[in-house]
């Protein structure tokens, strides 16, 4: 059974006459089968009424995917000349930004070099002076100084990749 045969009928007439039958049918007779096309009705209505909400889910949003998928290419056609007109100017602006860079990246490697200098000094001062030693301070003191001199050496070379790959993007002047 549909939906709509279970929709409530409506009310009976508020009349105390009740209704007035037409007198020219009064002998007619509704046909066996008339609540059979009733509900058959109603079920197709009901099919078109899904079909219809499934049409408009399915396309609801075709006006803003049409918009995307429409595809629009513009070709601008420049001489050589311009190409490279604007690739030297392209180099002149950014070439030294990065000349700086490698400046700023060779000050500090060597100042990390420098302060890796200086641990290793300690460190071998110390191993030296403390050769048989058995204070726990002064192993944690050395250890301390093992994982920051490692540390140092990782920015290091770091510092020296990040270097070597500046020199290798440098742009070349044509």
């Amino acid at each position: 059974m549909s939906r709509l045969s279970m929709l409530p009928r409506p009310r009976e007439s508020v009349f105390a006459s009740g209704i007035d039958p037409y007198r020219g049918d009064a002998n007619a007779v509704c046909p066996p089968n008339l609540r059979e096309c009733v509900l058959a009705m109603e079920d197709c209505c009901e099919e078109a009424h899904e079909a219809q909400q499934l049409l408009r889910n399915g396309t609801f949003d075709l006006p803003r995917m049409s918009k995307v998928l429409e595809n629009q290419r513009v070709f601008l056609l420049i001489d050589e000349v311009t190409v490279r007109r604007y690739k030297a100017d392209l180099a002149d602006e950014i070439e030294p930004q990065i000349n700086e860079l490698i400046d700023r990246a060779e000050k500090g490697l060597n100042v990390l070099t420098r302060r890796e200098g200086l641990i290793q000094s300690k460190a071998m001062q110390s191993k030296v002076a403390t050769a048989p030693t058995s204070n726990k301070r002064e192993e944690r003191r050395l250890q301390m100084l093992a994982k920051q001199r490692q540390r140092l050496e990782d920015e290091a070379k770091v510092l020296e990749s990040e270097i070597l790959a500046l020199q290798r993007n440098k742009p070349k002047r044509t």
